[in-house]
């Protein structure tokens, strides 16, 4: 049991780490400056504010406003979309390293839980082939008795081992 508290230990800790890095990130990124100047300007210097400011006849004073104002803008949407996209990604990775490891170890745990009832049963079985153990001699009167709890003592020892083997290999399994 141990090793298994270990384990997810190791899985939260690995989530958390990796979702204050993710947070980092973000947040770094949304407090520099953006070095591609020439990008924001073409995405958010749209060519209708130069247009409308030669229009209106303000001249050069509005124009360099509009321009910071677009560029300001532009970079404030990339980094809240960048900002988002990392929240999404942490998030799933959380989720990964947190829920994996228990439906693995709800799994392992629901083996050897019908693997306990199984063997159980072969108990019965094995009980009771004791007990009409003297009828195997032919012409007995309970000898079709006798093969019903040797069948039932095979049958279920055999679900009984194949679950826990099973349940060992998806614990091994990761």
């Amino acid at each position: 049991m141990r090793m298994d508290a270990v384990r997810l230990g190791r899985a939260l800790g690995f989530g958390a780490r990796h979702a204050v890095k993710t947070l980092t990130t973000a947040v770094d990124a949304a407090t520099a400056e953006n070095p591609s100047k020439s990008r924001a300007a073409s995405v958010g210097g749209s060519s209708a504010a130069p247009d409308r400011a030669s229009r209106s006849g303000a001249g050069a004073t509005s124009n360099p406003t509009v321009t910071k104002a677009a560029r300001t803008t532009a970079q404030t949407i990339a980094k809240g979309q960048k900002t988002k996209r990392g929240l999404q990604q942490g998030t799933k990775r959380f989720g990964e390293a947190v829920w994996g490891p228990f439906v693995r170890l709800s799994g392992v745990l629901g083996l050897e839980v019908s693997g306990v009832f199984f063997g159980i049963f072969a108990l019965f079985g094995l009980g009771s082939a004791w007990r009409l153990r003297g009828a195997w001699h032919p012409g007995s009167t309970n000898q079709k008795q006798l093969l019903g709890a040797v069948a039932m003592l095979v049958v279920f020892g055999y679900f009984c081992v194949s679950s826990f083997v099973r349940a060992r290999r998806r614990e091994r399994h990761r």
